[in-house]
């Protein structure tokens, strides 16, 4: 990173980095949970940033910068570069000429006619980054809102749903410049790590409470796609992470005939029971198995993070209540002429959630939750 960049590093590792460790440093040291937003603050996530030049680097590092120095809580962040992102690309782009949207400048196409400033103040990234968080925070409850819904709130694009696809890089940005701070509590200004329940910075929280009793393709349990959370009967389950449902179905069937899902299953059912599917911002999807009763949700309603969609049951092919939880991954790939390929992976949810600072810990022995047969790819379409 140029020296901007750099200098916004000093300052994070200085405060944020140092402050959060220490605050969990001592009667909170074994805690799963903070030993590895600890680990996440060290290590951050750079898989995101090839595709990033010194540039927009520079300007991300900027952005969290004045979201910094305005005590805007991490997420306001990461909103803010997701923004930048779709606007400009995260670079300061003068007038276009005949190209030019309207009279739209700068890192967040902000535009003077619209009363964001004069045309040398919204090409200042400081003054165009402090702009907009002022506005972001104005937006009532912006917090509960999903993040494209947040950023067109200031935004009033003619494309409201199009920052949702540049939140994993908005992450890694914020994360590089931040030391990891996708760990973090998204909503509160005083940087700490997210406890249980809390959503991260990175726009993710845990779906339900409770140990993980059976692991994603274990030694023991190769063809189990997901991994099994214990939890009582009718406790809430809650969305992941942002994301439009696109599945509610009951799924069990018994020697081949309908089984239903109203009832509690057996191992002899075969099926996830009644179970919601969430696509979310990444081409990512989460899948909600073996819940009490038909799930809270509908298809195509948005949800938000914590969220609650349904509650822990055990229909469908279940020894008892419990919470399946998958997550595919959608890989697309550009092909000539015009067509596209989607591979179709799943992942293992343990890691996938540890690396957007969320954790749910094994309660038996490693073999238990060790994925040692590792992803599996579903297919292509």
């Amino acid at each position: 990173m140029a020296a901007a960049g750099c200098l916004v590093l000093c300052c994070c590792a200085g405060t944020f980095v140092v402050s959060v460790i220490g605050a969990v440093s001592d009667s909170s040291a074994h805690d799963p949970q903070l030993v590895a937003c600890r680990a996440a603050l060290a290590a951050g996530d750079q898989t995101e940033l090839a595709t990033l030049d010194d540039e927009q680097r520079d300007h991300g590092a900027l952005i969290v910068e004045v979201g910094v120095g305005l005590a805007t809580p991490p997420r306001a962040w990461v909103i803010a570069v997701a923004t930048a992102l779709q606007e400009s690309g995260l670079r300061n782009l003068p007038h276009q000429g005949a190209d030019n949207d309207h009279d739209s400048l700068g890192l967040f196409q902000q535009r003077p006619s619209q009363g964001w400033g004069t045309p040398e103040q919204i090409l200042d990234p400081r003054y165009a980054a402090t702009a907009f968080y002022r506005r972001l925070l104005q937006v009532e409850d912006w917090q509960r809102l999903p993040l494209t819904v947040a950023a067109n709130a200031v935004q009033r694009s003619a494309h409201p749903d199009a920052y949702a696809k540049h939140e994993p890089l908005a992450v890694a940005v914020v994360s590089e410049v931040a030391g990891g701070i996708a760990a973090a509590a998204a909503f509160t200004e005083d940087l700490r790590c997210a406890e249980l329940g809390e959503v991260t910075a990175a726009g993710w929280t845990r779906p339900a409470p409770g140990p993980v009793w059976s692991g994603f393709r274990t030694a023991s349990r190769p063809d189990h796609l997901g991994i099994d959370i214990g939890a009582p009967r009718g406790t809430e389950i809650r969305a992941a992470t942002d994301g439009v449902v696109t599945l509610v179905t009951c799924n069990a069937t018994l020697n081949g005939q309908p089984y239903g899902c109203d009832v509690d299953g057996a191992p002899a059912v075969a099926g996830c029971g009644w179970y919601v599917t969430i696509t979310h911002p990444g081409n990512v999807l989460t899948r909600y198995c073996h819940q009490l009763r038909r799930p809270d949700v509908a298809v195509g309603e948005r949800v938000v993070a914590g969220q609650r969609i349904g509650l822990v049951g055990s229909s469908g092919s279940s020894s008892g209540p419990h919470l399946h939880l998958e997550v595919e991954v959608h890989t697309v790939q550009q092909e000539d002429p015009g067509g596209v390929t989607v591979t179709r992976t799943v992942t293992d949810p343990i890691g996938f959630l540890a690396a957007r600072g969320v954790v749910v810990e094994c309660t038996g022995s490693p073999a238990d939750c060790d994925p040692v047969h590792g992803d599996l790819t579903l297919g292509s379409r």
